[in-house]
């Protein structure tokens, strides 16, 4: 079974050595930027949007927790910033570690993450995903989601 609980504070310096490398990588790929480039704004990018870590407020940070095997660990991340006002959600990454893709457990993080939302009057949840992810594509495919726009991207000079 999967859940969703809050991250905490000594587990946000494993959630950076993940993300760092993994949206440096993207942002290399997507916006033709180098390597140490991409570094560079990553790390710009995660200091401005999480100053205070996990206790930034207006962010949420999760650890998606596998809890069939009794030990509770954690498969992966899911972070989001609420808009209440408008009664929905940014994901500002969705992450299931490798090793444990392919099992579902996107589909169940994501249905948990619904089923949570759904009790605090949140009706809508919106993200961002890089067109060369065919796998999140497919995913978020298959949960209902649907493509409202397209973001491009020209580099000059």
């Amino acid at each position: 079974m999967i859940s969703l609980r809050p991250m905490r504070a000594d587990e946000y310096a494993a959630y950076l050595d993940y993300f760092i490398p993994d949206y440096a990588t993207e942002i290399t790929a997507n916006y033709q930027l180098s390597p140490v480039e991409s570094r560079l704004q990553a790390l710009r990018e995660i200091d401005e949007d999480l100053p205070q870590g996990v206790a930034t407020p207006g962010q949420v940070l999760l650890c998606i927790i596998d809890s069939i095997s009794g030990e509770d660990s954690i498969i992966g991340y899911l972070w989001y910033r609420p808009d209440i006002p408008a009664r929905s959600i940014h994901i500002s990454d969705f992450h299931i570690f490798a090793v444990h893709q392919g099992k579902g457990y996107g589909k169940e993080a994501l249905a948990a993450l619904e089923l949570e939302l759904s009790k605090t009057g949140i009706t809508q949840i919106k993200l961002r995903v890089a067109e060369d992810n065919k796998r999140a594509k497919h995913l978020y495919d298959v949960s209902g989601f649907r493509v409202t726009g397209v973001n491009m991207s020209k580099a000059i000079g």
